[in-house]
């Protein structure tokens, strides 16, 4: 039976893919700043501006490759029950190949109603919109957790945390709750492995390895060390 490794991951695997972030300029998204166009707030004042921002990030996630970091988490698979737990919203951890995702703010190939977070829609095409609309008549907006919004898949994320064997960090600065909170799920005597160019303060816990570069570069460590587990 194969032991479970969880891994969270953050914004640092997608760089290496090209993808930017709030986080790569101080708030600062392609030139707009968070609260003009990833707030409840922002769609209701401007939908439109919404929606095309979004519609760009799309496109160059699609265009984007997965990166080695996300191809040698997706082989882990071979030796391993891997649940992978991700910020990102880009769906680069599928096309590596990995099979068991759980996305913390939503993934943007898929559109949501916005009277109803439950009715999910996949996109076809690169683009939601103005005037595609849910079943129930609304407009269909990004499926993506917006700042100032619940984080519905958290408590799922917790109890995935909860049964780990091992865990690995990769890429986040552990900055963002209630994700950066997720590392207090993990049971105690668990080995944890954290991947980051800047090591996030993580002094609390017990049996931390930190291995401080790349996601990419990190994970060729990760790989050879964590075979003694399997």
């Amino acid at each position: 039976m194969k032991r479970k490794l969880v891994v969270l991951t953050g914004a640092g695997i997608s760089a290496e893919s090209g993808l930017k972030t709030f986080r790569d300029s101080d708030g600062l998204w392609e030139g707009y700043h968070v609260y003009d166009v990833a707030t409840p707030e922002a769609w209701e004042k401007d939908p439109i501006l919404v929606q095309s921002f979004y519609n760009e990030r799309r496109k160059q996630v699609l265009a984007a490759l997965p990166n080695a970091a996300h191809l040698a988490l997706a082989s882990l698979e071979d030796h391993f029950e891997v649940s992978i737990i991700t910020q990102n919203i880009d769906d680069l951890h599928e096309r590596a190949g990995s099979t068991n995702i759980t996305h913390l703010h939503g993934i943007i190939t898929y559109a949501q109603s916005s009277h109803d977070p439950d009715l999910v829609y996949e996109i076809v095409g690169d683009e939601i919109k103005m005037g595609e609309c849910c079943e129930l008549g609304s407009q269909l907006r990004p499926h993506v957790v917006w700042f100032g919004e619940a984080v519905p898949m958290i408590e799922l994320a917790a109890a995935i945390c909860r049964q780990a064997d091992l865990f690995l960090l990769v890429g986040t600065s552990l900055a963002v709750y209630p994700a950066a909170g997720l590392l207090d799920f993990v049971p105690r005597s668990v080995p944890k492995f954290i991947v980051d160019p800047k090591i996030p303060s993580v002094d609390r816990y017990q049996h931390v390895i930190r291995i401080e570069k790349s996601a990419s570069q990190g994970l060729i460590d990760v790989s050879n060390a964590i075979m003694q587990y399997v």
